[in-house]
């Protein structure tokens, strides 16, 4: 029983007059009339008592008209999800985020999609590190990423979202904390609590680089993996950080975020692999690029 077959068979059930199903149907009358004919002997029984002057279901079309209407919906039903995903708007897409991006991009990445693209279901995953999202990118655990750049990775193409100014935090009871800007020579001699040393991760060195042209090497180091942790040492007096702008936006009592009077800066960048690129993909891609520029 083909798909033709069936819409065949229900506009003649529905109007019961070859006449007016033929043109309907914008086909023959007697191409109407043996497709019918073949469909019943496919089923092996008549679906309709005709007559010359009129054509009646039997009980066996009668029947048959409910599944011909749920198979017509159902078609209609793939043929729109198809389209959506061709075009991007259906599908699933993962997204890892660097710890200093969780706060302010992937909460709007989140809304976003949800309303435009309602389609699409999004695995987001935060907090994370530079090293893992990048083996991420490379082994298909993640679609895209928004991370700093490091050392350059093999099959992952890279696009700038924006460069923000590096910020001290400080403990509330720091005697800088009422500072409307400091220089970061002052911070020399102070513990700082810092992202971990590995391979391909920006933020260590960036703030060791930092110091380093203010004239001094921080020590000693906290390492800690999240920058939400990172926050709660610096409020818990552990020491002092250099994080991203953005990351205003965790709000902590007990820290206060101070400009340096230098300019430090640090890149977010969007990775992805250029051969599992999709519809879906680009448009969740898209969609990140708009919410870094908000």
């Amino acid at each position: 029983m083909e798909l033709r077959q069936v819409r065949y068979f229900l506009a003649l059930a529905e109007e019961c007059h070859f006449g007016r199903a033929a043109a309907r149907l914008h086909v023959a009358q007697p191409a109407l009339s043996q497709q019918i004919k073949q469909l019943e002997r496919e089923l092996g029984i008549p679906l309709f008592d005709r007559s010359t002057r009129r054509v009646e279901l039997t009980e066996a079309g009668r029947r048959l008209t409910g599944y011909a209407r749920t198979l017509l919906a159902e078609e209609e039903r793939a043929r729109a999800h198809m389209t959506e995903l061709a075009t991007g708007h259906a599908g699933r897409v993962s997204v890892g985020f660097i710890g200093t991006a969780t706060y302010d991009v992937l909460p709007r990445v989140a809304r976003t999609v949800r309303a435009r693209l309602p389609g699409i279901t999004l695995d987001l995953r935060g907090e994370l590190l530079a090293p893992q999202l990048l083996d991420g990118l490379v082994d298909g655990t993640y679609d895209l990423a928004v991370f700093r750049p490091g050392a350059a990775t093999e099959g992952v193409s890279i696009t700038p979202l924006r460069t923000e100014p590096l910020m001290a935090v400080l403990p509330a009871h720091h005697p800088l904390a009422a500072s409307r800007r400091i220089p970061l020579a002052s911070l020399a001699g102070e513990p700082f609590v810092i992202h971990p040393a590995q391979a391909r991760s920006a933020m260590y060195d960036r703030v060791l680089s930092a110091c380093a042209r203010a004239g001094f090497q921080p020590s000693p180091l906290v390492e800690v993996g999240e920058t939400a942790t990172l926050v709660v040492l610096v409020a818990a007096g552990h020491g002092v950080a250099l994080v991203p702008e953005s990351v205003q936006s965790l709000r902590l009592d007990g820290v206060t975020y101070v400009p340096l009077a230098e300019t430090e800066t640090v890149d977010l960048v969007l990775g992805r692999r250029a051969d599992r690129d999709s519809p879906s993909v680009r448009q969740v891609a898209s969609v990140i690029e708009e919410c870094v520029d908000a």
